[in-house]
């Protein structure tokens, strides 16, 4: 596959205002698959490690995104990507995105339903574990539920409870209570009930859970998404919008402050 062509696939996947390059380096590397240059907008693919062009692409998605986010970041804040963590929630819930388009128009395919093994042992681990941890998870929950019953009517510190005869995590305590409360479908696992749990409204929660049981997202982008819901509810109240905004310019006064004293003390000594 050519540098075009996958400069093609990856504007067909989605447009960007700012123009960009793709190399293949023609090299191996045991640190990373490819990178992205943000000062340059250019995306380099170790391609000698990448045996298909399957995982060409899928590398390909990973370093656009980050071409993406950084036309976006920087539009707000000049210094983004240069000193930021790059890879958050934020960016795995756009490239998550952008490989299920990917897969939708037939550039790229995970394939781990083609492969007989891989599918049985798949079907297994949702079935024998995720499910059913999920299930022994919301028993336990109920279970600590009763013993916060049972701590309060003999007047026992629940926390020291928890603490030194269970010796559990209070937060951990808290969630598992939590998956208990409400209702939750064990089949999408226990990391993703906590999610579902975590949302206020019930129709709310059955969206959310919703997502996760139809495929195709990642949990980053279901957290994400809710995320996002959530400050879209809060920026109708102009208010709450004019806050966000000043609370956004000060601090980007502030990056360019500090970015300024430091272009001046570098001229003072030179």
């Amino acid at each position: 596959m050519t540098n075009d062509r996958i400069k093609e696939i990856l504007l067909d996947i989605e447009q960007c205002e700012i123009d960009f390059t793709v190399t293949q380096t023609g090299k191996e590397s045991k640190r990373v698959n490819g990178f992205y240059k943000p000062d340059t907008h250019e995306i380099f693919i170790h391609n000698l490690n990448l045996k298909t062009d399957n995982m060409l692409v899928y590398t390909a998605v990973h370093e656009y995104t980050h071409h993406l986010m950084t036309v976006e970041k920087q539009k707000i804040d000049p210094t983004y990507a240069s000193a930021s963590r790059v890879h958050n929630q934020e960016f795995w819930a756009k490239f998550g995105q952008l490989i299920k388009i990917a897969e939708e128009k037939g550039y790229y395919s995970i394939g781990w339903q083609e492969n007989t093994e891989l599918k049985e042992l798949t079907e297994d681990i949702k079935a024998n574990y995720l499910a059913k941890n999920g299930e022994l998870m919301q028993e336990f929950g109920k279970k600590l539920a009763r013993a916060f019953d049972l701590c309060q009517e003999a007047n026992i510190r629940y926390e020291d409870y928890i603490d030194r005869v269970l010796c559990l995590p209070r937060n951990t305590a808290k969630d598992i209570r939590k998956v208990a409360a409400v209702e939750v479908n064990p089949a999408i696992g226990f990391e993703n009930m906590k999610v579902v749990a975590s949302v206020k409204k019930k129709d709310d929660r059955a969206q959310v859970e919703q997502d996760f049981l139809e495929g195709g997202k990642s949990p980053a982008t279901v957290r994400e998404l809710m995320k996002q819901k959530s400050a879209a509810q809060r920026s109708d109240d102009p208010k709450s919008k004019l806050e966000k905004e000043k609370s956004r310019l000060e601090k980007t006064i502030a990056q360019l402050t500090q970015r300024l004293e430091y272009v001046e003390e570098s001229l003072a000594s030179m």
